[in-house]
């Protein structure tokens, strides 16, 4: 199986989309990350596939900590710059008023659906990717929220 034919089958799948943050010594970084998924509840523990280029993950890393934002509905534009499709970049995508902290200080995103707050594991490397995998040591949620829904390639509206 190829690369395209895998990510058509994979795009079928609809998935809440996510920012994965951290705060590096640089300051807060994150990615968009389609992949954060649970692993168990006994401990409470999440999974995060990273790409090992993409610049969020030398933050993680090194804070031995990470942040799932679960986004609402109307945060197309955020999901965007995070997913590197704008000219915000690094730390200027982080805006004081916008973001919080709950136990490791990884960003959370005011207004997310829901925020899984984790410390860094384990990482196991693969074929390009680091897959993280972080103890849940806070959470939040927003019960109104509507969640922003990636499907074949884009987001549900």
């Amino acid at each position: 199986m190829d690369a395209k034919q895998f990510w058509q089958a994979v795009g079928q799948r609809a998935t809440g989309s996510t920012i994965v943050t951290a705060r590096g010594s640089a300051g807060p970084a994150g990615l968009l990350g389609l992949s954060a998924t649970h692993v168990t509840a006994d401990p409470p523990t999440m999974l995060v596939s990273v790409d090992k280029r993409t610049s969020a993950l030398n933050a993680i890393l090194e804070a031995r900590h990470f942040a799932i934002n679960y986004l609402p509905d109307d945060a197309v534009e955020l999901a965007d710059a995070f997913a590197g499709k704008t000219s915000a970049k690094g730390a200027d995508r982080f805006d004081a008023k916008t973001w919080i902290t709950l136990a490791t200080g990884a960003p959370i995103l005011r207004g997310a659906v829901g925020a899984i707050d984790c410390e860094l594991v384990e990482t196991i490397e693969r074929d390009g990717v680091v897959i993280l995998l972080g103890r849940v040591v806070a959470t939040s949620s927003n019960p109104d929220a509507r969640p922003l829904i990636h499907f074949r390639g884009g987001f549900l509206r």
